[in-house]
């Protein structure tokens, strides 16, 4: 399983240097940046110490949609209390959840936040979930590079080369499912627009793998018929 780190519009160059260096530190390669700061300054440089090649070999995009653009599953991650998600997965809890997919997804991003502001609402809804590092107080509350090390010390417990041995399954995908579920609630009237569309897809990412594919031989028959 691949897991990328992408950081939305980071204003500070010593905090995208600090976190390359965190996640390197964790045996994390993938680094994406959104219309960041100049994270190639030596400031940046200097707190990445001797991770600058995480910093060189970055991919910068435009847009946070342009950066999930092959990401089979995205967690928006958020200090804040955000209804527009309703389940918050704890940061401790990622690994089981994401190893509870199995072969269903392949390329998985940790989404960070602007340092002020973190993500937007629309950002939110780009990704599947948010997930949160439960904290004993409010404030003060952790920096971009701090929150960043925890994530990748937490997630650097998952087995990552499992598919440089094996070849992942890729034909029944999570995101698969999500577009054969969307084209059912569409034909049914219950498109985009309705509020329950919105629960229905934040609850799929709730599956594990055994469900994931048993509702993808369900869609299939359910739009075979709807198609008639």
């Amino acid at each position: 399983m691949k897991i990328t780190f992408i950081l939305v519009e980071p204003a500070v160059p010593e905090n995208v240097g600090a976190a390359a260096r965190a996640l390197k530190t964790m045996g994390f390669s993938n680094l994406r940046l959104v219309n960041p700061c100049d994270y190639l300054s030596v400031d940046a440089r200097k707190l990445a110490h001797a991770s600058n090649d995480m910093l060189e070999n970055a991919s910068v995009y435009k847009t946070l949609e342009e950066a999930l653009h092959d990401i089979d599953f995205a967690f928006a991650t958020s200090a804040r209390n955000r209804w527009i998600k309703l389940d918050i997965i704890d940061s401790h809890e990622l690994p089981k959840f994401i190893e509870g997919k199995g072969d269903t997804i392949s390329n998985v991003a940790v989404v960070f936040g602007r340092e002020e502001s973190g993500l937007t609402n629309h950002e939110i809804n780009l990704c599947q979930r948010v997930t949160t590092i439960p904290l004993k107080t409010k404030y003060p509350s952790l920096n971009l590079a701090q929150a960043v090390m925890v994530y990748a010390y937490i997630l650097s417990g998952i087995n990552l080369s499992v598919n440089e041995a094996v070849k992942v399954n890729t034909t029944q995908p999570f995101q698969a499912l999500t577009k054969k579920v969307e084209t059912v609630m569409r034909a049914i009237d219950l498109g985009p627009d309705k509020l329950i569309y919105g629960r229905l897809m934040e609850r799929l990412s709730d599956l594990n793998e055994q469900d994931i594919k048993l509702l993808h031989s369900v869609t299939t028959e359910l739009i075979k018929k709807l198609s008639k």
